[in-house]
C-alpha cells in the first residue's frame, strides 16, 4: 500500500516504494517466462540458465517488472477505495537506479460520482406539426422526375430551366487556362445548381452546337484558394440539349416504384414525412435535454479529460486552418477560453450520459451498430469502402458505439422529463 497520499478534489498523488528484492524477483519470473522461448546459441529453448538471461536481458525485464508491480500496487488502492480512473496515470521514478529500492510517484485523475439527477423536474418542448399536403405533392413529383426520360431536341431548340445540356467546357483566369476547369460531354442539368453561380444561366437559351464564353466569378469561399473570388471565363460548346419527359402519375409508375397504387404510394410519401417530422422533433428536445443536463446538473471534471477533449480540439482547428498561414481573419483563430468552455461542457455531458446510461442499463445492440454502419454506408457511392473501415478500425466502430450509447442513453431520459 501506498505510505502517502495527496488528494486534491479529483486528483490524487501518491507515493510507493518497491523493493530491490522484490523487483529483482518480478523481474526473475518475467526472464524465466522468456526463456521459455528464447533462442540462444548452445542452449535449448526453455533451458537457458537464469544467470544468463539476466546477463542478456534483465534491464528490459526490470523496466517491464517495475510497471507490473506499479499497477498491481495502484489497482490494489483503487480496489480498497472503490475509485475509477479517468486516465492512465503519470508515473516518476526520481533518480531510481537498478539495484536500489525504487521510490515512485504517481498522479492520476478518479472519474466523479454522479449525482441523482431528478429528471421529472426538467421540462422540453415538444414541437408537432400538421402534414402539409403540398409537401406530399413535392415528393410526388420527385418520384416523377427520377424516372424521366431525357429526350434529345432538334437543333433549333433553346435550352430551358430543367433541361440537360451535354457540354464541352474549358475555364480561363485571363488567358491561363486553370487546373481541373475542363470537360467534355458533361451532363448539366440546368438550374441544379451544380455548377457556380451564374454558368447554368448563361448556357439557357443556347442551341445544339453553340460555341460561346460563360463569364462568372468565383465565390470568395471557394473550395480552391487560388480561384476564390477571382473572374474567369469558360470556352462552351452545346453538343446536344435534352428535355427531361415526366411519366404520368398513375398506379403504373407506383408500381415501377414498389406500390400497388398511386394511393400506396401518397400514403409511404405521409409515413416518412411523419418520421421525418418526429425525428426533427427529437432532436430538438435532445439539444434541449443537454443544455437542462449542461446547467442544472454540477460535476466536478477530471482535468486529464478536460485536456485531452481540449487538445483533440486544438488539433482539429490546426488541420482545418492549416492553409490560413495567419491570414484568415479572427474569426479562425483559436479561443482559448472559448474553446475550454466547450470542451469541459462535452466532457461533463459525455460523463453525464455515460454514468446515468450504464445505471439504467442502457445497451447497444449489435443491430444498432450494424443500422448505424448500413446508414453511413448509404451515404456514399461505395458503400464497401465504409463497411471495410469500420472492420479495419476497432477505434472508429468504438467511437460509433459511444455515439449510440450517448443517444439512446438520451432518448431514454427523454421518457422521463415533461414535455410541453
Amino acid at each position: 500500500m501506498f505510505k502517502k497520499e495527496k488528494i486534491k478534489d479529483l486528483h490524487y498523488t501518491v507515493n510507493g516504494t518497491i523493493t530491490a528484492n522484490e523487483l529483482q524477483t518480478a523481474a526473475d519470473e518475467i526472464l524465466v517466462e522468456y526463456g521459455k522461448k528464447a533462442k540462444m546459441p548452445g542452449f535449448r529453448p526453455g533451458h537457458i540458465p537464469l544467470s544468463i538471461l539476466r546477463q542478456k536481458y534483465n534491464a528490459s525485464a526490470i523496466s517491464e517488472a517495475i510497471d507490473k508491480l506499479m499497477n498491481r500496487d495502484l489497482n490494489e488502492y483503487i480496489a480498497d477505495k472503490k475509485l475509477r480512473l479517468a486516465g492512465s496515470p503519470k508515473a516518476d521514478l526520481a533518480n531510481w537506479e537498478i539495484g536500489k529500492d525504487a521510490e515512485y510517484t504517481l498522479d492520476f485523475d478518479i472519474l466523479p460520482t454522479l449525482p441523482e439527477v431528478d429528471l421529472e423536474k426538467f421540462t422540453v418542448t415538444k414541437k408537432t406539426t400538421k402534414l402539409d399536403e403540398a409537401e406530399v405533392e413535392k415528393s410526388l413529383e420527385n418520384v416523377r422526375k427520377s424516372r424521366s426520360i431525357a429526350e434529345k431536341q432538334d437543333t433549333d431548340y433553346k435550352a430551358e430551366n430543367g433541361d440537360t445540356a451535354v457540354i464541352d467546357f474549358k475555364g480561363f483566369i485571363g488567358n491561363e487556362a486553370f487546373e481541373g476547369g475542363a470537360a467534355e460531354k458533361h451532363h448539366l442539368i440546368l438550374g441544379s445548381g451544380s455548377f457556380i453561380p451564374g454558368f447554368e444561366e448563361q448556357v439557357i437559351g443556347h442551341k445544339t452546337g453553340d460555341e460561346f464564353d460563360v463569364n462568372v466569378k468565383f465565390p470568395e469561399n471557394y473550395h480552391a484558394e487560388n480561384l476564390a473570388g477571382k473572374d474567369a471565363r469558360f470556352a462552351v460548346k452545346v453538343h446536344e440539349v435534352r428535355k427531361h419527359k415526366l411519366p404520368e402519375l398513375n398506379d403504373e409508375l407506383a408500381k415501377a416504384v414498389g406500390h400497388e397504387s398511386v394511393e400506396k404510394l401518397r400514403e409511404h410519401i405521409r409515413n416518412i414525412l411523419k418520421e421525418q417530422y418526429e425525428e426533427a422533433a427529437k432532436r430538438e428536445m435532445r439539444n434541449e435535454l443537454l443544455d437542462l443536463l449542461a446547467d442544472k446538473v454540477k460535476l466536478e471534471l477530471p482535468e486529464v479529460l478536460v485536456e485531452q477533449e481540449l487538445n483533440m480540439a486544438k488539433q482539429e482547428h490546426d488541420n482545418a486552418h492549416a492553409h490560413c498561414d495567419g491570414d484568415c481573419g479572427n474569426d479562425h483563430k483559436w479561443d482559448e477560453k472559448k474553446e475550454r468552455k466547450e470542451a469541459e461542457r462535452r466532457v461533463k455531458l459525455g460523463l453525464i450520459l455515460a454514468e446515468w446510461g450504464t445505471q439504467n442499463k442502457v445497451e447497444v445492440t449489435r443491430d444498432d451498430l450494424q443500422q448505424a454502419v448500413w446508414a453511413e454506408a448509404a451515404r456514399y457511392p461505395d458503400p464497401k469502402q465504409v463497411f471495410d473501415f469500420y472492420n479495419k478500425n476497432q477505434n472508429a466502430l468504438a467511437m460509433l458505439r459511444g455515439m449510440i450509447f450517448e443517444r439512446k442513453a438520451l432518448d431514454a431520459m427523454l421518457t422521463h422529463v415533461k414535455t410541453k
